[in-house]
């Protein structure tokens, strides 16, 4: 087994064309020789330019421009002159395969140059930022070029995300936030403060840059593989080379050619993407939960602005509740944010809002009258002979919602079959507590212990304030001294009283003031005639009555004012 892993192991090497000559080869011989028909190019090498077009800021802050000079590309002798002058502290050699990316960049991928050096504008103030901060070498500030052609929102077929394509499992062993609504891979300063420090940590392990590049894209394993491999204890990249994955062994030189071309560019006709206004940003602290569309609202910013500059809130959330966010907005539009916070967070605030606690159960709902109704479950069991509209109509409700509550493809019914009906019951005991607990919240629970698993939905508007009558004085508390023969007179007087016939014209004049008891509602929007007759715990029929609507009139319009009347 050993010898036939010797075999393919030569056969391998074999593949990669070296000078052939008696003495053995030095490094420098081989960083400058080496060739390779089987090197992979890195996935951004396969950014379209039609990708890029959509980009906000090359939309909005740039313009492309058209070829200056001839289009051209150049020699090996050329690459290898000029990639010598680049004041770098990195080792950036030429050979065959850095040649060949070259070439790729200036020819294929020169619309891709031009809107990187335009990206660059942006993005590579804060590379260097960084870059200085850890005294590291500011050539590596183009290492994002190979890895997401400068986009921060740029995937990876193998789930690497963001300007410096981050695995999950890297970032999170970093120390950056990857969930549902926050993806740190995708921000810009923060994802390259991490990516900087760990490149830093890929040096201290191997004290050489180019390992620690080709660790960075394969893994510090696969490259102690590779050395271990190697033997001898071989140390630099070029010599282990070979025992490095075809994408890898493509890395550093397109890295390398990254460097050239972002430098030399002009040299080759290659007119960047001019950037009309410089982008001046700038940010603000977020401690509360605010969509995107609310700022846009208030601010007057395109939506896409802000997505642009954070790229690393998913789902246009900043979920500040959680734990404060930086905010990244233009520069004039930090001060109006902090400014207009409180209406901001207030802009379609119904729209945005989140239960944090819901309990399974009933509802309550406030009706008009200032009165409070229960949504509640009953059970119906299907007598003979019913129907159901029949039932529909014993309970209020329309056959439709029957249907809808149990999961009916008919309308047809069973003698004995049982049926779920939810309707609604006026004047629950506990209702005043719940609604004044109630009257600040569209969506809230109730807090007081006095209905459990009730999930309140009461509108301040909608909550009537109780009405006093005026009174000039306080009203005075009298103490008196009740003797038996007062109690015996008192009572055999109510008797007396009970036999008069007053008493009963005195219950039907009371009884036909409740009846003409309505009282008038705006329609809302959302409502339905059937939505407010099951509110106030009536039929439909008795609600067109009281409106003077005909038996098949349903329409109603928002802010139109109807006659609700009193329950039977």
């Amino acid at each position: 087994m050993m010898k036939m892993k010797q075999i393919l192991l030569s056969m391998f090497v074999g593949c990669l064309s070296f000078p052939m000559s008696g003495a053995p080869m030095s490094i420098l011989d081989i960083k400058h020789s080496i060739t390779d028909d089987n090197v992979v190019a890195p996935e951004s090498f396969e950014t379209k330019a039609k990708e890029l077009e959509e980009n906000f800021f090359l939309k909005h802050y740039a313009s492309r421009a058209g070829e200056s000079g001839t289009a051209r590309i150049g020699t090996p002798a050329e690459y290898e002159e000029y990639l010598s002058k680049l004041p770098a502290e990195i080792e950036l050699p030429y050979n065959s395969i850095v040649g060949k990316f070259i070439d790729m960049y200036l020819d294929k991928r020169r619309t891709l140059v031009a809107d990187m050096l335009a990206l660059n504008n942006y993005y590579g103030n804060i590379f260097v930022e960084e870059l200085l901060k850890e005294k590291m070498p500011l050539e590596l500030q183009y290492l994002p070029v190979i890895e997401s052609a400068l986009n921060p929102n740029a995937v990876s077929r193998a789930g690497a995300v963001g300007l410096w394509q981050m695995m999950p499992a890297t970032a999170t062993g970093l120390g950056l936030e990857v969930n549902s609504l926050v993806d740190q891979r995708r921000d810009p300063r923060i994802a390259t403060r991490y990516a900087v420090k760990y490149l830093k940590q890929l040096y201290d392990i191997y004290g050489d840059w180019s390992l620690a590049i080709a660790a960075y894209n394969c893994g510090p394993g696969n490259v102690n593989k590779a050395l271990r491999r190697a033997g001898g204890g071989k140390k630099d990249y070029w010599e282990i080379y070979p025992y490095l994955h075809a994408e890898t062994r493509g890395y550093v030189p397109a890295f390398i050619a990254a460097n050239y071309v972002m430098n030399y560019y002009n040299k080759y006709g290659i007119a960047p993407t001019l950037v009309k206004n410089k982008l001046i940003t700038d940010t603000v602290l977020v401690n509360h939960r605010v969509h995107f569309n609310q700022i846009a609202e208030v601010l007057n910013i395109p939506v896409e602005e802000i997505r642009m500059l954070n790229p690393q809130f998913r789902k246009d959330i900043i979920p500040g509740d959680n734990h404060p966010y930086a905010l990244v907005l233009p520069s004039q539009q930090c001060l109006s944010y902090i400014m207009s916070e409180d209406a901001i967070i207030n802009c379609d605030a119904d729209a945005y809002a989140r239960r944090t606690k819901v309990e399974p159960g009933e509802s309550i709902v406030s009706n008009p009258d200032g009165t409070v109704s229960r949504l509640v479950r009953k059970s119906h069991t299907v007598g003979r002979g019913e129907n159901l509209r029949d039932i529909a109509k014993k309970y209020g409700v329309s056959a439709t919602d029957i249907k809808r509550w149990n999961k009916m493809r008919s309308g047809k019914v069973k003698t004995g079959q049982k049926l779920i009906i939810e309707v609604l019951e006026k004047n629950v005991a506990d209702a005043p507590s719940m609604a004044s607990s109630a009257t600040n919240s569209t969506r809230a629970n109730s807090t007081d212990g006095s209905v459990k698993n009730a999930t309140i939905f009461v509108s301040k508007n909608d909550v009537q304030e109780p009405q006093y009558p005026a009174t000039a004085e306080p009203v005075k508390m009298e103490t008196k001294v009740v003797t038996p023969a007062a109690t015996k007179s008192k009572n055999s007087t109510k008797k007396a009283e009970a036999s008069k016939p007053a008493a009963k014209s005195t219950a039907k004049s009371s009884a036909k003031s409740s009846k003409k008891g309505a009282t008038s509602y705006q329609v809302k929007k959302g409502d339905t005639l059937e939505k407010i007759a099951r509110r106030n715990g009536i039929t439909l029929a008795e609600l067109r009555k009281a409106n003077g609507m005909t038996a098949n009139q349903s329409k109603i319009n928002i802010g139109q004012t109807i006659k609700i009347p009193a329950a039977k």
